[in-house]
């Protein structure tokens, strides 16, 4: 059976990280919300948040027959060694999660940058907020994010091409997507911290070029960035 995907249709969000590894690995999969025809498109994913007795919390969540599996870096830890995108190793698969963890970490800090009060409030609704808060994000929390990234690639005993071992994982999937994210959002302010970051540049890099991603964003399948996803691009927030 394929995997099904449920995730909000109009953004990348959270669950492009998900798509990122299901694609790289040439997985059969449905992205339900966008299917209308597939058990009722985004009214059955919103009806699978009622499911018992282990109801996902929110979207993005995964089903695979009959489990459900919600939270990105709990679906990414199913789907890794399912997909041949993490080792074999123990270690290396609780490392790879903990890659997950703190990239995920750095995500909700990005998208508390336009949203820092509350997330029901527009943003127009907390604008100094948002302006001290993205301030603090480009000029201390981008960086050492990336930095922190650049620190893994050096320390990597296998080489400093991938995150984890010597092949590529979903953490080098996820760390795509992030550099992505926030080079749309800040694109100044990542450009400059990307200029301390070589490895993480060549990291990118060498995710882009991979044949089935390279087809992936070619395509309607990937999103364009904007601004009701995570990643937003307000220009005053950029510095």
């Amino acid at each position: 059976m394929a995997y099904e995907l449920h995730y909000w249709p109009a953004i990348q969000g959270r669950g492009e990280f998900v798509r990122l590894a299901l694609e790289e690995a040439g997985a059969d999969y449905a992205d339900v919300a966008r299917q209308d025809g597939i058990d009722g498109g985004i009214d059955g994913m919103m009806a699978g948040l009622d499911a018992p007795p282990r109801p996902p919390f929110a979207p993005p969540y995964l089903r695979d027959g009959d489990l459900v599996i919600g939270q990105t870096a709990a679906i990414l830890l199913y789907l890794g060694p399912r997909l041949g995108l993490v080792s074999e190793s123990e270690a290396d698969r609780i490392w790879t999660h903990q890659i997950q963890l703190t990239i995920a970490d750095a995500v909700a800090e990005a998208h508390d940058t336009h949203h820092p009060i509350a997330s029901g409030l527009y943003y127009e609704e907390q604008l100094p907020e948002a302006a001290r808060r993205a301030e603090d994000f480009r000029t201390h929390r981008i960086p050492k994010f990336l930095g922190w990234l650049e620190r893994v690639l050096t320390a990597n005993p296998d080489g400093p091409r991938h995150l984890v071992g010597g092949r590529l994982s979903y953490a080098d999937l996820s760390l795509f997507q992030l550099v992505e994210g926030l080079a749309y959002a800040f694109p100044q302010a990542t450009e400059r911290a990307l200029g301390h970051t070589p490895k993480v540049v060549a990291l990118h890099r060498l995710v882009a070029a991979r044949p089935r991603i390279g087809t992936y964003l070619a395509s309607d399948r990937r999103i364009p960035f904007n601004e009701d996803g995570l990643f937003r691009r307000y220009p005053e927030l950029d510095g």
